[in-house]
């Protein structure tokens, strides 16, 4: 609520018009809307800017968490993904639309995102009577669909399905699951993709580039794997990493 006085404040005083042109001013706009039946209720305003802070905080925190874990146990894959961060960028912070030109960065990212998804499962509601294969579901049944289950299958991912194979794919989703792209859905699938699927992914992307950029991680012996569900998957005890910055390996400067 204070975030929005200010912004009306802000109004008021004439420094901006029509309440900003960001996420906050559009939510704004629609609370004071002129017509009584479009507008929206401060709840609402206020719920949405939950939804977005915890969209833009938890998934990514999930994400790289896990991507760090990984990169530290197999030490090799980080030295390839740091290698191309270099070649790409230097040690000069990179720009979101160069993010494209990732391609090792990218396949890490998938893996991890197939290995430990930020959410392990959707619940689905089916309003009307509807076959699944061989199923006849009711109508007002309650589904959860587990995509944790389907990026651990052998049968779509093979034999090494729950080890860490960024290579797989090399070729893009769909050849890494014998084109049935629906095998892989980190974010949800179809019209009910989660929004933040790109938001996540790029933030990510670009915290690990200049964490590259800058340290070299091992993963620290008190470590302990757990991982647990609340809300998105996280390391119940958290991620215990060594890091060791790369100036001191340049020696002084």
């Amino acid at each position: 609520m204070d975030i929005i006085k200010k912004r009306e404040e802000k109004v008021k005083l004439g420094e901006i018009d029509n309440y900003g042109t960001d996420f906050l001013g559009l939510l704004l706009q629609a609370y004071h809307d002129v017509d009584e039946n479009r507008r929206i209720l401060v709840e609402d305003l206020i719920d949405e800017c939950k939804t977005f802070y915890i969209v833009g905080q938890e998934p990514i925190n999930s994400l790289l968490s896990w991507t760090v874990l990984l990169l530290a146990i197999h030490t090799d894959w980080q030295e390839k993904a740091r290698e191309e961060v270099i070649e790409l960028f230097g040690h000069q912070n990179p720009h979101p639309d160069d993010l494209s030109k990732l391609n090792i960065v990218t396949m890490i990212i998938n893996e991890a995102l197939r290995l430990y998804p930020p959410a392990v499962g959707f619940p689905r509601k089916c309003d009307s009577e509807v076959r699944l294969g061989k199923f006849i579901l009711p109508a007002n049944i309650h589904l959860f669909i587990s995509n944790l289950v389907a990026h651990h299958d052998p049968g779509i991912w093979g034999d090494d399905a729950d080890l860490f194979n960024p290579e797989r794919f090399s070729g893009g989703v769909a050849k890494a699951t014998s084109n049935n792209v629906a095998a892989y859905f980190p974010f949800g699938f179809g019209p009910r993709t989660c929004v933040g699927f790109n938001f996540v992914t790029m933030g990510a992307k670009i915290v690990l580039m200049m964490i590259l950029q800058r340290y070299r991680f091992s993963l620290s012996p008190a470590y302990v794997h757990s991982p647990a569900v609340h809300f998105v998957l996280y390391p119940q005890h958290g991620i215990q990493v060594i890091l060791h910055s790369l100036k001191s390996e340049e020696g002084p400067s």
